[in-house]
Parts: C-alpha cells; structure tokens; sequence
C-alpha cells in the first residue's frame, strides 16, 4: 500500500491575510504602516513596535474572526483540490485561545483538511511528521529545509528575500498543485 503524502498548510498570511486586519487595527493606535512595508519577519522592530504587544494584538484580531479576509479567491476550490493529493492537515502556531476563532474561519470558507495542528511557536512544525510544508514565514521555512522537508513558500512582502533552490515560492495556493503533483 503507498502512503498517502501528508501536507501540513499553515493559516496566518498563507489562508487568512490577517495581517491586513491587524493593520486597520495598529493604524488607529500608531504611525500608519501599510502591508508592503512589512518586509521582514520581525518588522515589528523596525516600526519600534513590543514584540509582545504585536503578538498579542494579532491574537485578538482573531477573536474578530469574521472580518479576516482570505489571502485569495477561490481558496475552498484550491484546498479540496489538495485534499485529491493527499492528508491536509492544517499546523498553525498560536495562542490556544484562538483556535476555536481559526475553526470557525475555516469552516466559514469552507476550507477542506483533515486534521487541526497547533503549535506554540512556528519553527516546532518542523518536528513534526509531514512530507510538504506549504507556509509564509522565513523561519519556518529554514527550520523545513534544516529537517530535509519539501517548502513551498507563499509569497508575502516579509518572506520576498529569500531565495533558495530548496525552496519552491507560489504567489497564489493553486501553484500548490503544479508544485507537489
């Protein structure tokens, strides 16, 4: 019997563009900053923002769950055609207080997977038993590549640096199915 391929798909910047919320919301409090300025993973550095506060903020953008819009159109269609491929499981690092919040997202676009993964802190997905790693941030996308994983990195403004043969970059999840068929 051949085993099934296992593709965790993370959430934040990949599913949802929850950064965009937290933007309208750190937008009434601070200096404007719009998405594309978001260069780096830790940006929050460069806009002297707490680490902690950023964190903290984008959790709560959660409990607001319905105004997340997806990163994309057509994002139900794109997940059930992966689901063809394989196990999708969704592997999101997150506070436990908002998973209930992410579910409910899911359901509400109607995103096929098979099982539910949270993490504490991104790079332990790499620990875990998965055959592709579809996800946004540079350092997971390190920590896959560290652990002998097939990456295939979403684009966003603060993963556009990296640059990696290793490394398969899509602009939009249907490129998901060309990368892994």
């Amino acid at each position: 019997m051949i085993d099934k391929m296992k593709i965790a798909l993370d959430v934040d910047g990949v599913l949802a563009d929850v950064i965009k919320s937290w933007l309208e919301y750190s937008n009434t409090i601070r200096p404007k900053i719009f998405k594309h300025e978001i260069t780096d993973w830790e940006f929050w550095k460069k806009f002297q923002i707490n680490r902690f506060d950023f964190y903290s903020e984008l959790s709560s953008c959660w409990k607001n769950w319905n105004s997340i819009p997806p990163t994309e159109k057509n994002l139900s269609y794109v997940t059930k055609s992966l689901s063809n491929l394989g196990q999708v499981d969704i592997v999101t690092a997150r506070e436990k207080s908002t998973d209930l919040f992410v579910k409910n997202w899911l359901t509400h676009h109607n995103i096929s997977y098979d099982n539910y993964v949270s993490v504490i802190d991104g790079p332990m997905k790499a620990d875990l038993d998965y055959d592709v790693f579809i996800d946004d941030s540079p350092l997971n996308a390190a920590k896959f590549l560290k652990h002998n994983k097939k990456v295939i990195l979403y684009s966003q403004p603060w993963n556009e640096h990296i640059s990696d043969d290793k490394i398969h970059r899509i602009r939009n999840l249907s490129e998901v199915i060309d990368k892994i068929d």
